[in-house]
């Protein structure tokens, strides 16, 4: 692949800063829906995506943060604190969804819950997709590794659709509690690739 022109590099940088825009406002709204939805249903799944959400709009925040000044030292300290933030998530998300699961939790069911996860899916897939382009065009890790959150943010929007649906459909309380759990599986292999990326660049 050749080199990338000054002009077109420029054109990059600034359809990744599009799509990090669109990434943080979408999940702004984000977390507002999802914890009325959340409460509504009384889903721990609904609730931990909604704090992915959160999570998705500070990698965000600090993605436009790195892009506006490279430099090696600026790309780790961003990569580090993405990694924090998934295993903060993943610690919140594994007691809840354990004590979920001993209590007999039961969630109610969401028709609103359904319909957004449905349409975040296909949104954070759409984004993922571009972020990973650009990224690589660039060059530029953090972006490609926030496109990697936001595709995870798809799978989960899909793994917890599936959860309600099952819900509603069947009765599985259980299956809300297990939504949970996959948030939490894909978040700490998120972090422990971060964190793998963050070292071999370090002692690289």
């Amino acid at each position: 692949m050749g080199e990338t022109s000054p002009s077109g590099s420029a054109r990059l940088l600034r359809l990744g800063r599009a799509l990090e825009w669109i990434t943080l406002l979408w999940n702004v709204v984000a977390v507002v829906v999802l914890a009325a939805l959340a409460v509504t249903a009384s889903s721990v799944a609904l609730a931990g995506f909604g704090l992915d959400s959160l999570i998705e709009i500070g990698a965000s925040a600090v993605v436009l943060w790195e892009l506006s000044g490279s430099g090696a030292r600026r790309q780790r300290l961003a990569l580090r604190l993405i990694g924090a933030a998934f295993v903060a998530l993943a610690a919140y998300l594994l007691v809840q969804s354990t004590v979920a699961l001993a209590t007999g939790h039961r969630a109610d069911d969401s028709a609103g819950g359904i319909v957004w996860t449905g349409v975040t899916a296909v949104v954070m897939f759409s984004l993922a997709a571009g972020k990973r382009r650009v990224g690589q065009a660039l060059g530029n890790a953090v972006l490609e590794t926030e496109g990697r959150v936001t595709f995870i943010d798809g799978i989960l929007a899909t793994a917890v659709l599936i959860g309600i649906a099952v819900n509603a459909a069947f009765g599985w309380w259980w299956a809300d509690a297990l939504a949970g759990y996959v948030i939490v599986v894909y978040a700490i292999r998120e972090a422990v690739h971060i964190f793998r990326e963050d070292r071999a660049a370090v002692t690289g």
